[in-house]
Protein backbone atom coordinates (compact mmCIF):
# COMPACT_ATOMS: atom_id res chain seq x y z
CA UNK A 1 0.00 0.00 0.00
CA UNK A 2 1.17 3.60 -0.67
CA UNK A 3 -0.19 5.50 2.14
CA UNK A 4 -0.47 9.52 2.58
CA UNK A 5 -0.48 9.92 6.20
CA UNK A 6 -1.21 13.10 8.18
CA UNK A 7 0.10 13.64 11.35
CA UNK A 8 1.24 16.77 13.67
CA UNK A 9 2.54 14.12 16.56
CA UNK A 10 6.71 13.49 15.77
CA UNK A 11 6.43 10.64 18.22
CA UNK A 12 3.29 8.62 17.73
CA UNK A 13 3.80 9.62 13.84
CA UNK A 14 7.12 7.69 13.75
CA UNK A 15 6.41 4.36 15.45
CA UNK A 16 3.22 4.66 13.06
CA UNK A 17 5.23 5.05 9.94
CA UNK A 18 8.22 2.52 10.51
CA UNK A 19 5.29 0.33 12.19
CA UNK A 20 3.33 0.10 8.58
CA UNK A 21 6.71 0.18 6.76
CA UNK A 22 7.72 -2.97 8.39
CA UNK A 23 4.52 -4.49 7.03
CA UNK A 24 5.40 -3.33 3.24
CA UNK A 25 3.64 0.06 3.31
CA UNK A 26 5.27 2.95 1.67
CA UNK A 27 4.25 6.07 3.63
CA UNK A 28 4.38 9.35 3.10
CA UNK A 29 4.06 11.50 6.19
CA UNK A 30 3.15 15.05 6.35
CA UNK A 31 2.67 17.02 9.38
CA UNK A 32 0.16 19.67 8.11
CA UNK A 33 -2.41 20.41 4.82
CA UNK A 34 -0.06 23.00 3.83
CA UNK A 35 2.97 20.63 3.90
CA UNK A 36 1.44 18.04 1.85
CA UNK A 37 -0.01 20.68 -0.60
CA UNK A 38 1.36 19.45 -3.47
CA UNK A 39 0.66 15.31 -2.62
CA UNK A 40 -2.65 15.95 -1.54
CA UNK A 41 -3.13 17.50 -5.37
CA UNK A 42 -1.68 14.22 -6.91
CA UNK A 43 -3.48 11.81 -3.92
CA UNK A 44 -5.10 9.42 -6.68
CA UNK A 45 -0.90 8.03 -6.74
CA UNK A 46 -2.05 6.75 -3.68
CA UNK A 47 -4.33 3.69 -2.18
CA UNK A 48 -5.03 5.07 0.64
CA UNK A 49 -5.46 8.65 2.93
CA UNK A 50 -4.84 8.11 7.05
CA UNK A 51 -5.73 11.15 8.67
CA UNK A 52 -4.89 12.91 11.87
CA UNK A 53 -8.48 15.09 12.71
CA UNK A 54 -6.86 17.35 15.29
CA UNK A 55 -3.62 19.18 13.07
CA UNK A 56 -2.39 22.82 13.04
CA UNK A 57 -4.33 25.02 10.78
CA UNK A 58 -6.94 22.81 8.54
CA UNK A 59 -8.26 20.13 10.76
CA UNK A 60 -8.21 16.48 9.35
CA UNK A 61 -12.03 16.32 8.27
CA UNK A 62 -11.57 19.79 6.25
CA UNK A 63 -8.49 18.54 3.94
CA UNK A 64 -10.62 15.06 3.91
CA UNK A 65 -13.61 17.06 2.37
CA UNK A 66 -11.17 18.29 -0.09
CA UNK A 67 -9.77 14.90 -1.08
CA UNK A 68 -12.86 13.41 -1.21
CA UNK A 69 -14.62 15.83 -3.75
CA UNK A 70 -11.28 15.86 -5.61
CA UNK A 71 -10.30 12.13 -5.93
CA UNK A 72 -13.99 10.24 -4.83
CA UNK A 73 -12.88 6.73 -4.80
CA UNK A 74 -9.90 7.01 -2.56
CA UNK A 75 -10.30 5.60 0.66
CA UNK A 76 -10.25 8.01 3.89
CA UNK A 77 -9.49 6.80 7.26
CA UNK A 78 -9.58 9.30 10.31
CA UNK A 79 -7.43 8.88 13.18
CA UNK A 80 -9.51 10.42 16.17
CA UNK A 81 -9.00 10.94 20.07
CA UNK A 82 -12.66 12.19 19.71
CA UNK A 83 -15.21 9.74 20.77
CA UNK A 84 -18.61 12.07 20.86
CA UNK A 85 -21.06 10.54 18.18
CA UNK A 86 -21.50 14.17 16.58
CA UNK A 87 -17.64 14.03 15.96
CA UNK A 88 -17.71 10.68 14.13
CA UNK A 89 -20.19 11.41 12.45
CA UNK A 90 -18.60 14.79 11.17
CA UNK A 91 -16.35 12.66 9.96
CA UNK A 92 -18.25 10.45 7.59
CA UNK A 93 -19.90 13.84 6.52
CA UNK A 94 -16.78 15.27 5.29
CA UNK A 95 -16.05 11.82 3.13
CA UNK A 96 -14.71 9.17 5.26
CA UNK A 97 -14.83 5.54 4.82
CA UNK A 98 -13.80 4.74 8.71
CA UNK A 99 -12.10 5.98 11.61
CA UNK A 100 -9.63 4.58 14.37
CA UNK A 101 -10.19 5.71 18.02
CA UNK A 102 -6.95 7.00 19.32
CA UNK A 103 -5.04 4.76 21.37
CA UNK A 104 -5.51 2.43 18.95
CA UNK A 105 -2.90 -1.04 17.89
CA UNK A 106 -1.32 -1.28 14.64
CA UNK A 107 -2.84 -4.34 14.06
CA UNK A 108 -6.60 -2.64 13.98
CA UNK A 109 -5.12 0.16 12.00
CA UNK A 110 -3.53 -2.54 9.11
CA UNK A 111 -6.67 -4.67 9.22
CA UNK A 112 -8.67 -1.26 8.47
CA UNK A 113 -6.64 0.26 5.88
CA UNK A 114 -6.13 -2.97 4.06
CA UNK A 115 -10.22 -3.71 4.25
CA UNK A 116 -10.53 -0.10 2.32
CA UNK A 117 -8.12 -0.99 0.44
CA UNK A 118 -9.21 -4.05 -1.36
CA UNK A 119 -12.32 -2.46 -1.03
CA UNK A 120 -11.64 -0.09 -3.70
CA UNK A 121 -9.89 -2.11 -5.95
CA UNK A 122 -12.93 -4.56 -6.38
CA UNK A 123 -11.72 -7.20 -3.95
CA UNK A 124 -13.28 -8.96 -1.11
CA UNK A 125 -12.60 -7.40 2.19
CA UNK A 126 -10.60 -9.48 4.88
CA UNK A 127 -12.13 -11.38 7.42
CA UNK A 128 -11.83 -10.24 10.92
CA UNK A 129 -13.25 -9.06 13.71
CA UNK A 130 -11.81 -5.59 13.57
CA UNK A 131 -12.79 -4.75 10.11
CA UNK A 132 -16.47 -3.91 8.40
CA UNK A 133 -17.82 -6.85 6.40
CA UNK A 134 -18.28 -6.51 2.84
CA UNK A 135 -19.38 -8.23 -0.07
CA UNK A 136 -18.00 -7.89 -3.27
CA UNK A 137 -20.66 -8.19 -6.52
CA UNK A 138 -21.67 -11.47 -7.25
CA UNK A 139 -21.39 -11.01 -10.80
CA UNK A 140 -20.13 -8.49 -12.84
CA UNK A 141 -23.39 -7.25 -14.17
CA UNK A 142 -25.30 -6.08 -11.21
CA UNK A 143 -26.98 -3.82 -12.62
CA UNK A 144 -30.36 -2.08 -11.18
CA UNK A 145 -33.19 0.14 -12.59
CA UNK A 146 -35.81 1.47 -10.49
CA UNK A 147 -37.94 4.73 -10.80
CA UNK A 148 -35.69 6.90 -13.16
CA UNK A 149 -32.64 5.53 -11.74
CA UNK A 150 -29.82 2.98 -13.07
CA UNK A 151 -27.79 1.87 -10.29
CA UNK A 152 -24.18 0.26 -11.49
CA UNK A 153 -23.07 -1.47 -8.37
CA UNK A 154 -19.72 -3.08 -9.80
CA UNK A 155 -18.48 0.64 -10.54
CA UNK A 156 -20.23 2.60 -7.50
CA UNK A 157 -22.18 4.63 -10.01
CA UNK A 158 -25.91 6.31 -9.53
CA UNK A 159 -27.64 7.91 -12.49
CA UNK A 160 -30.85 9.65 -12.94
CA UNK A 161 -32.27 9.72 -16.08
CA UNK A 162 -29.31 11.42 -18.33
CA UNK A 163 -29.13 14.03 -16.14
CA UNK A 164 -27.47 13.58 -13.37
CA UNK A 165 -24.79 10.94 -11.82
CA UNK A 166 -23.03 10.17 -8.67
CA UNK A 167 -20.38 8.47 -7.73
CA UNK A 168 -20.97 5.93 -4.96
CA UNK A 169 -18.73 5.07 -1.61
CA UNK A 170 -18.20 1.46 -1.40
CA UNK A 171 -20.43 1.74 1.40
CA UNK A 172 -22.83 3.71 0.11
CA UNK A 173 -23.00 1.65 -2.79
CA UNK A 174 -23.25 -1.73 -0.20
CA UNK A 175 -26.56 0.12 1.64
CA UNK A 176 -28.16 1.30 -1.75
CA UNK A 177 -27.78 -2.21 -3.24
CA UNK A 178 -29.27 -3.72 -0.11
CA UNK A 179 -32.09 -1.26 -0.13
CA UNK A 180 -32.86 -2.27 -3.86
CA UNK A 181 -32.57 -5.84 -3.58
CA UNK A 182 -35.30 -6.24 -0.45
CA UNK A 183 -37.53 -3.78 -2.53
CA UNK A 184 -41.12 -5.27 -2.03
CA UNK A 185 -40.16 -6.09 1.78
CA UNK A 186 -42.24 -5.57 3.91
CA UNK A 187 -39.36 -4.24 6.78
CA UNK A 188 -35.89 -4.57 6.32
CA UNK A 189 -33.91 -5.04 9.55
CA UNK A 190 -32.18 -2.09 10.88
CA UNK A 191 -29.94 -4.92 12.90
CA UNK A 192 -29.44 -7.23 10.12
CA UNK A 193 -28.46 -4.35 8.19
CA UNK A 194 -25.70 -3.14 11.10
CA UNK A 195 -24.08 -6.62 11.19
CA UNK A 196 -23.93 -7.32 7.08
CA UNK A 197 -22.19 -3.82 6.16
CA UNK A 198 -20.57 -3.23 9.58
CA UNK A 199 -20.69 -6.66 11.56
CA UNK A 200 -21.51 -4.76 14.51
CA UNK A 201 -24.45 -3.08 15.80
CA UNK A 202 -23.30 -1.34 18.20
CA UNK A 203 -23.97 2.72 19.08
CA UNK A 204 -21.35 4.36 16.61
CA UNK A 205 -22.21 2.02 13.76
CA UNK A 206 -25.75 2.86 14.07
CA UNK A 207 -25.50 6.46 13.78
CA UNK A 208 -23.06 5.87 11.05
CA UNK A 209 -26.10 4.11 9.45
CA UNK A 210 -28.33 6.70 9.87
CA UNK A 211 -25.64 9.20 7.64
CA UNK A 212 -25.29 6.80 4.70
CA UNK A 213 -29.60 6.81 4.71
CA UNK A 214 -29.37 10.07 4.68
CA UNK A 215 -26.99 10.53 1.82
CA UNK A 216 -28.80 8.07 -0.44
CA UNK A 217 -32.42 9.63 0.34
CA UNK A 218 -30.64 13.27 -1.09
CA UNK A 219 -29.56 11.09 -4.44
CA UNK A 220 -33.15 9.69 -4.68
CA UNK A 221 -35.08 12.43 -4.06
CA UNK A 222 -34.95 13.49 -7.80
CA UNK A 223 -37.28 10.63 -7.83
CA UNK A 224 -40.28 11.50 -5.66
CA UNK A 225 -41.67 7.57 -6.25
CA UNK A 226 -38.57 5.98 -5.14
CA UNK A 227 -38.66 6.48 -0.83
CA UNK A 228 -36.59 5.12 1.66
CA UNK A 229 -39.29 4.90 4.38
CA UNK A 230 -38.19 4.64 8.49
CA UNK A 231 -39.74 2.09 10.34
CA UNK A 232 -39.30 3.89 14.07
CA UNK A 233 -37.31 1.39 15.92
CA UNK A 234 -37.34 -1.48 13.64
CA UNK A 235 -35.89 -0.93 10.25
CA UNK A 236 -36.85 0.35 6.35
CA UNK A 237 -38.42 -0.29 3.80
CA UNK A 238 -37.50 0.35 0.21
CA UNK A 239 -40.89 1.28 -1.92
CA UNK A 240 -40.51 2.13 -5.74
CA UNK A 241 -44.40 3.31 -6.73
Amino acid sequence: MKVLYLEDEPLLARIVKESLESRDCEIDWFTDGKSASKALAEADEYDIAVLDVQLPGEDGFTIGTRLHEQFPRLPILYLTARTQAKDVLAGFDAGGNDYVRKPFSMEELLVRMKNLVSLSEGGPAPSTETAPAHRRPETASELYEFGDFFFDYPNLRLSFRNEKRYELSHREAELLRLFVRAQGQTVIDRKQILLELWNDDGFFNSRNLDVYVRKLRAMLENDPRVRIITLRGVGYRFVVE
